[in-house]
């Protein structure tokens, strides 16, 4: 069943995580400023709009957060795995690796659920300038 299953099995995962983690990463600080800008639009002239972004833009931090831990986590486990694997602990070392399969899925679901996020902000944003 296993017998495939060595060192660059997990290794292979490496660049795809570490891609993906940038991408979370960027969008995280790309949100920086805008939590800045809604900051000082806000203390200016609060408004329910700047208050929805706001509420948007919160969840929208927090699922990133959660993305990027998840993400962590599957690159872990896959180190975890590639020890495993050196020491000869072949079955154990799937289970681990199994894990961080859903453990990278999982962040990308949510990364999903934040691109939908997003798009709700950016139609709050459109529909404030159509009125």
């Amino acid at each position: 069943m296993h017998e495939a299953f060595t060192l660059t099995t997990p290794a292979l995962l490496f660049s795809a995580i570490s891609l993906i983690l940038l991408a979370f990463t960027n969008r995280f600080v790309a949100y920086t400023s805008v939590v800045r800008n809604l900051h000082k639009q806000y203390i200016e002239s609060p408004t329910t709009v700047l208050k929805g972004q706001i509420e948007n833009l919160r969840k929208r931090l927090y699922l990133i957060r959660t993305m990027q831990i998840l993400g962590v986590s599957s690159l872990f486990l896959c180190v975890i795995t590639m020890f495993l694997i050196f020491v000869n602990q072949g079955l154990i070392a799937a289970y681990i690796f199994g894990a961080a399969l859903l453990l990278l899925c999982a962040s990308l679901a949510m990364s999903i659920w934040e691109i939908q996020i997003s798009v709700k902000a950016l139609e709050l944003h459109l529909s404030n300038m159509e009125e």
